[in-house]
């Protein structure tokens, strides 16, 4: 069976951020790639983030200047690649004067300006507030500075389906079982986890951007040795109704030195985390914990008047970040930079340790180098100018006036979701849309048999989570029979017969 498989040049391992950015500049470069995800993609921790583009202010305290360099001029790239789901936002740093000093956060702020690259993103300033915002009238003094939000699982699809559109094979619900050498080749044992087919695929590299599951992969299916070790960190998050009304975002400095983000999201509701712990355990069965709950919900209240309590938490979520083992004592203190280990005992084989979302084009150009001398074959980098899938919209604001000119039965807040979520994409199915009826069922909150079955055809998606909160935030509004509706509708769509992938070739 291996034999009668072509030689693929490149095998990612992982639907995340980082394996499908891998594998979307690789296979824009001309090489056959081929990438296997056990779940969804971004099932893990790239969907279980702040949601932010940021060079990350407080990795300057821990002295990382060439990381935070680095994600500082990502965020301009980007920007332009991706308007659509990656947008700027003005970020409050309400001041408290028993915490940092004013001047350390002034000479924070001007390093954060200056250190990288700044096209189209205002710089920061100080501010004074008079006691009628959201904020607790104590709280007289901030700062205000730019960042930018990105939908972090709208990112790995949109670097899988640029990916797959250049010749890559992306298998989704697809596991490895094994990989071995045979004569300087990888043969890689795959499983796909519904049915239980297995296929075995060759390779000449192999890339293991398995997230959480790095140092388990190479031990468990490789037979060689990691020379890294990873410590998972539990980052959680509460979701909960809009507590204020300004449209930018609020970073909370509290009095262990952490930090929490309060961001605008999806309109009607404000997204609260992170939290920093020591996990232990399966990465996939990681919850918030009650601990975790009242630390986030006391930091709110020590700075907005509107006090919270459990009973206001609509949703909540948690991921591990798995960062490469620096030995800190400090969760918060350990690095976020990335590391990548590329090990020549035989066929190359390329681990990724730790990264972030915002420097992932910039991992995966820094993967291809490392492996560019075992892959002739390689052409040039080619992401920092090519817009993701969807991008090509100019601004949302023009692309929402022209689906309300083009679809006006759509409404002006579905219309603003197509433009924060596809982009462009939304047009596939929307073409021959005259009216309301065209799109088919509506499964609640906008989410219309058209869109659900694009997002199965195109997109990967096979049951109710993909879709409610990977491929789009509507498992917010969706009520618990809305939900049992759309997945009966996808059972009855995705056929015990039908293969992974077959839909979304």
């Amino acid at each position: 069976m291996a034999s009668q498989t072509p030689l693929l040049d490149l095998f990612v391992i992982g639907g995340g951020i980082n394996g499908t950015g891998i594998a979307n500049d690789a296979a824009g470069r001309g090489l056959r790639v081929a990438l296997c995800e056990q779940r969804d993609l971004a099932s893990a921790t790239s969907s279980a983030s702040s949601k932010l583009i940021h060079g990350g202010l407080r990795y300057l305290e821990h002295r990382e200047f060439r990381l935070v360099r680095e994600a500082l001029k990502e965020r301009e790239v980007l920007l332009r690649k991706a308007p659509h789901i990656i947008w700027p936002l003005r970020f409050i740093l309400p001041h408290r004067p028993h915490l940092r000093p004013a001047w350390m956060i002034r000479t924070g702020l001007f390093l954060y300006d200056h250190l990288g690259k700044r096209d189209s993103l205002p710089g920061s300033r100080r501010l004074s507030f008079t006691g009628q915002g959201p904020l607790k009238p104590e709280i007289t003094q901030g700062f205000e500075y730019s960042d930018c939000w990105v939908d972090d699982a709208r990112l790995v699809v949109l670097n899988a389906l640029q990916a797959r559109q250049q010749g890559a094979e992306i298998l989704v619900g697809t596991r490895c079982v094994a990989a071995r050498q045979v004569d300087g080749i990888w043969e890689i044992e795959l499983e796909e986890v519904d049915s239980g087919r297995r296929q075995i695929r060759r390779a000449r590299a192999l890339v293991n951007a398995a997230g959480p599951w790095v140092e388990e992969f190479i031990r468990e299916r490789t037979q060689r040795r990691s020379r890294y070790g990873i410590r998972m960190i539990q980052g959680s998050h509460l979701i909960v109704p809009r507590i204020h009304d300004d449209e930018r975002a609020y970073i909370l400095q509290n009095q262990d030195g952490r930090i929490v983000f309060v961001l605008p999201y999806q309109q009607d509701f404000s997204l609260i985390g992170t939290t920093d712990r020591r996990y232990r355990g399966d990465p996939a069965e990681v919850a918030i914990s009650d601990e975790e709950t009242g630390y986030i919900l006391a930091v709110v209240n020590e700075h907005f008047r509107t006090q919270l309590s459990r009973d206001d938490v609509v949703s909540s979520y948690s991921g591990v970040r798995p960062l490469c083992d620096d030995e800190s004592t400090d969760p918060s203190a350990m690095t976020r930079d990335y590391t990548l280990d590329l090990d020549l005992q035989g066929a190359p084989l390329l681990s990724v340790f730790g990264g972030k979302i915002t420097t992932y084009r910039k991992l995966a150009e820094s993967a291809l180098a490392q492996l560019a001398p075992h892959l002739p074959a390689m052409g040039p980098t080619w992401t920092a100018e090519a817009p993701l899938p969807g991008g090509d919209i100019g601004s949302q604001a023009a692309f929402v006036a022209r689906l309300l000119a083009d679809y006006p039965f759509l409404g002006e807040a579905r219309a603003r979701r197509f433009a924060a979520s596809y982009g462009s994409l939304c047009l596939e199915f929307l073409r021959d849309c005259r009216a309301e009826g065209d799109l088919g069922e509506n499964f609640g909150a906008g989410l219309s048999r058209r869109e659900v079955d694009y997002l199965v055809e195109r997109e990967w998606a096979r049951g109710a989570d993909d879709i409610l909160w990977r491929r789009t935030k509507l498992g917010l509004r969706l009520s618990e029979a809305e939900r049992q509706r759309l997945e009966r509708y996808l059972a009855e769509r995705l056929t015990p017969g039908t293969r992974l992938g077959e839909a979304a070739s």
